[in-house]
């Protein structure tokens, strides 16, 4: 491949033109109105603008992208994760349109993006699933019939969207008086997410961890498994750390889950990279759970600890080539990473979403330190797309030293004009539980119910931040005067301490 479109923007873009770099491939990039000075548009070779700000008028518009690859001559269009990467109409497109779509065949992303096909793809390939129902609830399905099925699972159940993802159209429902206004709430909320409101039912495991194992599939038949991600820090389903290796398993059980992850894959003939996800009881048995047919947000976390850069590879399996992984860095994992994603969100205020414009930014860095980001300083994160900022990893020998590093690095990282979820990151990592890694899949939800409130930011983190806005206004109004607080200076060091020290004195 000599060219290839991106069809997303943000931090993604950016890691999929860096890849396209390494290997001497040209990058076009797609943006909408509010991306047109966007970081992924000014990296890349060429920039298409597709619509209007609204995902539905650009970045989900499968007639615009593929005009747009046709229009800039690529070979490839490689999705990233969100907007279209599992929609197999998206992948046929491409196909249709003679474009190298870089992920799994259209065929793959319909079966696995079924959560009760790939239930029975799981089940057929000898891997355990969740208890529940095989087949889609349509509407057509009366709520006494799905009441008698969930009467046989037995409560506590789960509730969840055939076409879902993401804890959209999911309800947990604990007893049978709950159900029928449990099945209208998941019913609308897939509807309106995924344009299907059929549901299925599961039966709640109690206090699970988020287990899931990374692999490659090549177009000849072969299928690699990597070391397992451990993502059971999650906020309404959402994950929001993510850790490799998981503390809790070890080899022998690795292997296990990997072998079942592979077996799932050369089962459907799944190629390029994809995600098999699992529920890890306290008894230590593992179940199916899903899978997600992309390349995932936390994909950084596993290349930290293999050396694998899994970006490429989706791109050499695209073009044809043999998957030649080595099978023993892909298991053994080398240290310990942990990813944060920074949001745009104001943990302070319930976790609401903080679009708008980014004054300054200060980025950590050090050793074993890598911030994957679509932002930069006087940029915006628009009010249109998730407000996520950058993914922050950090990699040490074991786990203490990359917690450790991580806390250093949540120090550093600052950002002027729109609030962040750093605050809450950094208190999370002084959690004792999270230290002791003594956390499960509703660990963070209840933690946060029981602070009723209570701030993650300090009053003195407070009255920095207003310090340094100042300084920033100051600057934009008065560019010409020195200013030894302005964070928009990069020859200014130590602007927070200045701050601490001058812009708070009373």
């Amino acid at each position: 491949m000599k060219r290839i479109l991106i069809a997303n923007r943000g931090e993604i873009a950016v890691r999929v033109i860096r890849a396209c770099r390494d290997m001497g491939i040209e990058a076009v990039a797609v943006y909408s109105d509010c991306d047109r000075g966007a970081r992924h548009v000014r990296l890349a070779d060429q920039a298409v603008h597709i619509g209007g700000n609204a995902p539905g008028e650009s970045y989900l518009r499968i007639d615009r992208i593929v005009e747009a690859a046709r229009k800039t001559d690529v070979d490839g269009v490689h999705p990233g994760y969100g907007f279209l990467a599992e929609n197999e109409d998206f992948a046929s497109a491409c196909r249709d349109a003679g474009l190298t779509f870089i992920g799994p065949s259209p065929d793959a992303i319909a079966l696995m993006g079924s959560k009760t096909a790939a239930r029975q793809a799981a089940m057929q390939a000898g891997v355990p699933v969740v208890p529940g129902t095989e087949e889609p609830l349509g509407v057509d399905v009366p709520d006494a019939t799905v009441a008698g099925m969930a009467d046989r699972i037995g409560y506590p159940v789960m509730i969840k969207a055939v076409a879902g993802g993401g804890g959209k159209g999911m309800r947990l429902v604990t007893t049978a008086a709950e159900l029928a206004g449990a099945i209208r709430g998941a019913r609308s909320e897939a509807h309106a997410a995924f344009g299907d409101p059929a549901i299925y039912l599961e039966r709640r495991i109690s206090r699970p961890r988020h287990i899931e194992i990374q692999l490659l599939g090549d177009h000849h038949g072969a299928v690699q498994p990597f070391v397992e991600r451990e993502c059971s820090i999650q906020r309404r389903h959402q994950k929001v750390i993510e850790e490799t290796p998981s503390p809790v398993v070890n080899r022998e059980l690795r292997m296990r889950i990997a072998s079942d992850a592979a077996a799932i894959a050369r089962s459907v003939g799944y190629t390029n990279a994809g995600t098999i996800e699992f529920l890890l009881d306290e008894a230590g048995q593992y179940y199916f759970l899903e899978m997600n047919t992309r390349l995932q947000v936390e994909h950084p976390i596993t290349e930290m600890v293999t050396g694998i850069d899994l970006v490429q590879w989706q791109i050499r399996i695209a073009r044809g080539e043999r998957l030649t992984v080595d099978a023993e860095a892909a298991l053994n994992p080398c240290g310990h990473a942990i990813e944060c994603r920074i949001y745009a969100e104001d943990a302070d205020a319930g976790f609401l979403p903080s679009p708008g414009h980014i004054d300054a930014l200060r980025v950590p860095g050090g050793p074993g330190i890598r911030d994957d980001s679509g932002a930069e300083a006087g940029g915006d994160v628009p009010i249109f797309y998730d407000p996520l900022i950058s993914k922050l990893v950090a990699w040490g020998a074991d786990r203490p030293q990359a917690i450790a590093r991580m806390r250093r690095a949540l120090a550093e990282y600052e950002v002027v004009g729109i609030k962040t979820s750093i605050p809450f990151f950094r208190w999370m990592l002084e959690r004792p539980e999270f230290l002791e890694a003594r956390f499960h899949t509703a660990y963070l939800d209840e933690v946060l119910r029981s602070r009723a409130g209570e701030p993650f930011t300090s009053v003195e983190d407070e009255r920095i931040n207003v310090a340094l806005m100042a300084a920033a206004i100051q600057h934009v109004l008065h560019p010409n005067v020195p200013n030894p607080m302005n964070p928009l200076n990069p020859s200014t060091s130590g602007w927070k301490a200045r701050a601490r020290a001058e812009g708070l004195r009373e």
